[in-house]
């Protein structure tokens, strides 16, 4: 009689699950950002470039699908709704490769000061990334809840009203990163924008 232990850890124990990936994830990104780790390969400015251009197009897509998602759990399509936001979370940990990546590997650009629009863009970026801390565990939570219990399980779970915070938290944030991407990418010219390389 064997048992798969990890599986039902997480069915058990969602919230300890939830906990224990986000201090990973948290410590993973702080350490890229403000350490030097030395994990991550040397990548030039224009691959940094191509990277926060496939960012972008990621966290387009994730959008597209949990808006897909949240349609059909309002239309009580429950498999759709489950195929959506599980393809939004696998395309949320293809982000984290290459924003891991670009930061760990490459730098960031920043937007010099007098430059139009820069307070704008500055706080969207600070509400971009307060919101990002703060959907970590919410979707966490809601996933971890959603692959591990049946549809009629799950109504006695919270996975309902944290999925709807979840959501809309992290819709938000992904908005707001795209469109601080764009300012970045068409808006600004050359003179108004610094490359910084690393992040230590």
């Amino acid at each position: 009689m064997s048992t798969v232990r990890g599986p039902q850890f997480a069915k058990e124990h969602p919230r300890a699950l939830t906990a224990l990936l986000t201090v990973v994830g948290y410590v993973v990104v702080i350490g890229t950002l403000y350490g030097d780790v030395g994990l991550y390969p040397q990548i030039s400015e224009s691959t940094v470039d191509l990277f926060s251009a496939i960012i972008a197009v990621v966290n387009s897509a994730t959008v597209a699908c949990l808006v897909a998602g949240w349609y059909w759990i309002r239309n009580d399509e429950v498999d759709r709704h489950r195929l959506a936001m599980t393809a939004a979370f696998a395309l949320i940990m293809l982000f984290l490769v290459f924003y891991l990546l670009k930061t760990g590997g490459g730098g960031r650009k920043e937007i010099v000061e007098g430059a139009p629009l820069r307070g704008l863009y500055l706080g969207m970026l600070a509400v971009h990334i307060v919101l990002s801390v703060l959907a970590v565990p919410l979707v966490l939570y809601a996933i971890t809840l959603g692959v591990t219990h049946t549809t009629a399980e799950l109504r006695e779970t919270a996975h309902a009203r944290v999925g709807r915070i979840a959501v809309s938290v992290w819709l938000v944030s992904l908005v707001l990163g795209v469109v601080a991407y764009l300012m970045l990418a068409f808006y600004y010219g050359p003179e108004q924008v610094e490359f910084v390389r690393g992040m230590a």
